[in-house]
């Protein structure tokens, strides 16, 4: 989809990224009458990935934003999350959003069906695009792109949402740890029963393999065809090995974890279908500077093994409008989103660092402890809603405090 044309007043606002963060922000204060221009690396705007999860906290901030309806129309709900060990079949993993204190459905949903809905809101409310500049600093409101240029007059305010490899917030002292494990992953036609259309379904072979099948909706330009994310954990390091194996001993082995993939496996036909997705655990002591805010995965990446990343950035986004809707001084504002998202921020980074070995390491002692312990501990009658609360997002929940 092609950009629109630049309007002739300039903004006072430069989002750097256009993917959910950054569209969301953008829309969110050229809504208050703000001059907003998002920047974006790719020559056209264009969604990154496949599937995820809209988790009930991301959802309060696109109900906001009167997006909600858009989001369903294109989405699947999702009312649990359901895991299983391979060998044995025993379930380890049972949570429902039927158990939270308010309950509310997650939403599966395609990247480009997410970005298609914002792009356009965006650009009906008036926010401007400049494309085809890969931004890497950010200087008392003075953008510089990786050719060395810089902006010719300073933004009141930059907003940083270029993702998990932010040159900007590695320039804010960020120090991003590399995760061992990533995932293959892949959209594939929606393979019917016997898998449950409102389910994100996994198998595990102890922590060293996961599978998962997540309902993720239809594309905007074909409403007639339900998709789903298929993914596959590994050391990101076997990545050349598994690439140089070939599909069919892959296959076989997918296959004899999970039999009823096979509908999946026929659709998958070429290598390159596979995308690879590398991760990293960082966190911004301090996401805000000098006319700067730094939001979603710049500001705070992990592993995805609780569905966050993209509900986290929306609830940033959320804060900082907030935030700059409150405050007219703009340090005062920045401040205000700081301490409005740092303990709900640090809460979920430490969970995501604490849960995942039980599903992606090398051993074999963290996967007994879940599949003989933690199932058992799950079955306590305080359990269910806790687990459903962790899942959604609304431990410490945000949605009090940040416009809701």
């Amino acid at each position: 989809m092609p950009p629109p044309p630049r309007r002739p007043r300039p903004a006072d606002i430069a989002v750097i990224g256009a993917g959910p963060t950054g569209l969301a922000v953008a829309l969110m204060l050229v809504r208050q009458g703000r001059r907003v221009m998002v920047h974006e690396r790719f020559a056209t705007p264009r969604p990154v990935g496949a599937g995820f999860l809209l988790q009930p906290t991301g959802l309060h901030v696109l109900d906001g934003l009167g997006l909600t309806p858009q989001v369903e129309a294109l989405g699947q709900p999702i009312d649990h999350i359901f895991g299983r060990e391979a060998r044995r079949g025993r379930v380890v993993l049972d949570i429902r959003y039927s158990d939270l204190k308010r309950p509310r459905q997650a939403i599966g949903i395609h990247r480009a069906s997410m970005f298609d809905i914002l792009y356009r809101a965006c650009v009906e409310a008036g926010v401007d695009f400049e494309t085809d500049r890969e931004i890497v600093a950010a200087d008392a409101g003075r953008l510089i792109d990786s050719g060395g240029r810089r902006s010719a007059a300073p933004f009141n305010l930059v907003i940083d949402a270029s993702g998990a490899r932010s040159a900007v917030a590695a320039g804010m002292g960020v120090e991003r740890r590399d995760l061992d494990w990533g995932a293959l992953w892949t959209t594939v036609p929606w393979p019917g029963p016997p898998f449950d259309p409102t389910a994100l379904e996994q198998v595990y072979l102890g922590a060293s393999r996961m599978l998962g099948v997540l309902p993720c909706g239809v594309l905007p330009d074909a409403p007639g065809a339900p998709l789903a994310t298929f993914f596959w954990s590994l050391k990101t390091e076997i990545w050349a090995d598994w690439h140089a194996l070939g599909l069919d001993p892959w296959k076989e082995h997918c296959l004899h974890l999970w039999p009823e993939l096979t509908p999946v496996m026929d659709a998958i036909t070429d290598r390159e279908q596979m995308t690879l997705a590398s991760y990293g655990h960082q966190t911004l002591a301090r996401p805000v500077g000098d006319r700067l805010a730094v939001v979603g995965d710049a500001a705070h990446s992990t592993s995805p093994q609780l569905g966050q990343g993209v509900n986290m950035g929306l609830l940033d986004a959320l804060a900082l409008a907030e935030a700059l809707k409150q405050h007219r001084d703009l340090p005062a504002a920045l401040n205000a989103y700081a301490r409005a998202r740092r303990w709900h921020v640090r809460l979920y980074q430490a969970l995501s660092l604490g849960f995942t070995p039980f599903y992606q390491a090398d051993g074999r002692l963290l996967p007994w402890v879940r599949d003989h312990l933690l199932g058992k501990v799950a079955r306590l009658p305080f359990a269910p809603r806790l687990l459903a609360a962790t899942v959604a997002g609304v431990l410490l929940d945000p949605r009090s405090s940040e416009g809701g």
